[in-house]
């Protein structure tokens, strides 16, 4: 600000003396430069100049980001500077020469120069100098833009360019490295740093007449540094919004709990997934759930020659229709309705299908639910991913993709024990037959169906409360594009034919379920507690409070795909497994729950219905 405020004043005196020179030009009768009353006027006006800037503000402009705002303000710092010369200019009537139109000369002049600087200043950054003139619509929705510099300007410089420019109008900048308060970037002052964000909520509540609304981006983005804007925003009545980086950013979106992973985002190679999956026939079955559906959508962006999908749910079967064949008329798209437990509706559909590579994500996967539905459980998840895998081998595919969970680690669960046992199976078929076999292992998926996330919503939505079965309780949580992308990364490492690999995703640390929940309800401008009540309802049957990504003999190793390891230490399948699992599916028909539980126990050791009563599927 010294500096800046320096070389306004600077050319201020530069602008008097060289209008002093240009009356000594023009005057005849003035031929020798009038020192005193050059070094008067001069004074004064390089005093007015820092006085007037001073007072208007001015010095505090971040000239490589100047606006039409901030030239407003030095147009009117400049004119504030010459009404306080004025006074000085009249007392020293008689002793300088031509004082009004030496005024008016260094007026014009000094304008030059200080707007010369500042669109020097914009070319070096931007080489737009002229954006100086642009104006940042002051109509629309108020907002606290919250973040750094230089992810300010990247916004601001859109919001200049946007066409009807009529949503936001920013009211002022929260650094959240707290650095230059008091400065303003294109005309709108940086009021302070995080720590002062409440003072700031409050005050332009009390002069707009309700709380602005607080809009992340860049490094405010962080999920540490969100939780704590969160509790900040929701303390003061202020709602929280996000700012993309596309071409949309006058728009506010609502934070999403996807956003509060804050997972830097993965450079990913598409090159394998396209050359895997491009002129490829592909199946997906279980394509209309969360999961499956992301994946069909993915699999359609990498040309293959036909995409067939099968799925249970009428209704689900025809969101996804008729969104693919929005997005991608041209693609072959085959819509199957029908049961994975259907031996003979597989068939018929691999038989027209002849897919090469079979992504199988169709299970059910509600845990307390499975608990109360076991049969339908093993019938689904075992007997449903032995029959999709079998007829991809009958079919001659070469390709057999497995959606697994966490929850099959270490099961105290109906629902991950079945996902235990299909890993064994579905690596038995895949050795027995000329496919290679990619089993992808991995935690909760935000936003899925049956994700804790929707249920939080509809709660919050109701005006709670929100009910949590252990305050203690942790998960591993991943987006749903993140997930299946890295699912699609899993399949193209898998090279070897007659083998089936196990990879595991990389979910990073743990959430706490609590944290969650009182993150979900800041989202909406409200206060844990106080305005949303969090109640405990106790671990329901079969759930953990912590969950694992891998065995105790299971060792991880790196893969070339970040956020994809192999696992290497997979227990191989006794011989007799198929024999007990087409046995343990007849329990299962049969509705025979007693013996379908303990020959689950004898396959899935882990969970085994042989161990002591007192650490049966009982809560962890």
């Amino acid at each position: 600000m010294a500096l800046t405020l320096s070389f306004d004043v600077a050319m201020a005196g530069l602008a008097m003396t060289l209008a002093h020179l240009v009356m000594l030009y023009s005057d005849p009768g003035v031929t020798v430069l009038p020192v005193k009353a050059w070094t008067l006027a001069t004074t004064s006006f390089m005093l007015a100049a820092a006085a007037g800037f001073v007072i208007g503000g001015v010095h505090r402009q971040v000239w490589r980001h100047m606006g039409a705002p901030d030239a407003v303000r030095l147009v009117q710092g400049i004119a504030l500077a010459v009404f306080l010369y004025l006074p000085v200019m009249v007392a020293l009537n008689g002793r300088l020469i031509d004082p009004l139109p030496v005024l008016l000369v260094a007026t014009a002049l000094w304008t030059a120069a200080a707007f010369a600087g500042r669109m020097i200043a914009r070319y070096r950054s931007t080489n737009a100098p002229f954006q100086i003139f642009q104006r940042i619509p002051r109509q629309s929705q108020p907002v606290l833009l919250v973040g750094d510099p230089s992810s300010w300007i990247d916004v601001l410089r859109r919001l200049e360019y946007s066409g009807n420019g009529t949503t936001l109008r920013v009211l002022g900048l929260i650094d959240v490295n707290g650095n230059e308060p008091g400065r303003a970037v294109r005309g709108l002052p940086i009021m302070g740093s995080l720590k002062e964000l409440g003072n700031v909520i409050n005050v332009l509540a009390l002069r707009y007449g309700s709380a602005p609304w607080i809009a992340v981006t860049g490094p405010a983005r962080d999920r540490a540094m969100m939780g704590d804007i969160l509790e900040i925003a929701s303390t003061h009545g202020a709602h929280i919004m996000a700012l993309g980086h596309d071409a949309a950013a006058q728009t506010l979106e609502p934070v999403r709990p996807a956003d509060l992973l804050a997972r830097p985002e993965r450079e990913l190679d598409l090159r394998p997934v396209h050359e895997l999956l491009s002129g490829a026939n592909v199946l997906v079955t279980g394509g209309g759930g969360s999961i499956g559906s992301e994946l069909a959508r993915q699999v359609a962006r990498q040309s293959p020659a036909s995409l067939a999908i099968v799925e249970s749910s009428e209704f689900n079967l025809y969101q996804i229709d008729h969104h693919l064949r929005a997005l991608h008329p041209g693609l072959p798209l085959a819509s199957h309705l029908g049961d994975v437990r259907d031996t003979a509706r597989l068939a018929a559909i691999f038989a027209e299908s002849k897919p090469e590579i079979v992504i199988h994500a169709a299970a059910l996967k509600h845990v307390p639910l499975m608990e109360e539905n076991i049969c339908e459980a093993i019938l689904t998840n075992v007997g449903g991913a032995v029959a999709v895998a079998r007829a991809a081998a009958a079919s001659g595919a070469s390709r057999f993709v497995f959606i697994s969970t966490d929850k099959a680690v270490t099961p105290d669960n109906v629902m991950g024990a079945t996902k235990r046992l299909a890993e064994l199976a579905i690596s038995r078929i895949i050795s027995e037959a000329r496919m290679g076999g990619a089993m992808v292992r991995f935690g909760n998926v935000l936003g899925s169906s049956g994700s804790v996330v929707p249920l939080f919503e509809r709660q919050i939505a109701a005006g709670g409360p929100v009910t949590l079965t252990d305050p203690e309780a942790t998960r591993y949580f991943m987006t749903i594009e993140e997930a299946t992308a890295l699912v699609l990364q899993a399949a193209a490492l898998q090279q070897e034919t007659q083998h089936a690999e196990l990879f595991v995703l990389d979910m990073g640390e743990p959430i706490a379920i609590r944290q969650l929940a009182e993150t979900m309800i800041r989202l909406k401008g409200k206060v844990p507690g106080v305005d949303i009540e969090i109640t405990t309802m106790g671990m329901r049957k079969g759930e953990k409070r912590h969950e694992a990504l891998t065995y105790d003999h299971e060792a991880l190793e790196p893969t070339a795909v970040e956020g994809v390891n192999r696992v290497t230490s997979q227990a191989p399948a006794g011989e007799l497994l198929d024999k007990q699992v087409n046995a343990l599916i007849e329990a299962a028909r049969r509705h025979d729950t007693s013996e379908a539980l303990r020959l689950l126990g004898v396959l899935v050791p882990e969970y085994g219905a042989e161990r002591p009563k007192d650490e049966q599927r009982r809560p962890a």
